[in-house]
């Protein structure tokens, strides 16, 4: 794709000065975000916060944790249980 924007085109000719209007053939065209401006220009407001509390985040938070940990523990005990995973106790408290 590159490549192909660096080819010049076949219809070139001969280059040669132009001395007249400079015209391109190349569409320029303006970007616009429409997050903060309407297809006409016009500025959006503001839009609305919703608050966001601690305590929200902590209802939310909390309980996934917890579910987390049981679903560890239990999955620990069953590879326990298994002997799949068994945990080796090193007395290295020399």
């Amino acid at each position: 794709m590159a490549a192909s924007m660096l080819r010049l085109p076949l219809n070139m000719g001969i280059m040669t000065r132009n001395t007249g209007l400079k015209t391109s053939n190349i569409p320029r065209t303006t970007q616009s975000r429409t997050a903060v401006s309407t297809p006409s220009g016009a500025i959006l407001p503001k839009p609305e916060k919703t608050p966001f509390g601690l305590i929200r985040m902590t209802l939310v938070v909390v309980p996934f944790l917890y579910v987390g940990n049981l679903i560890s523990k239990n999955f620990a005990a069953l590879l326990e249980e298994h002997d799949i995973f068994v945990p080796e106790d090193d007395d290295d408290d020399d």
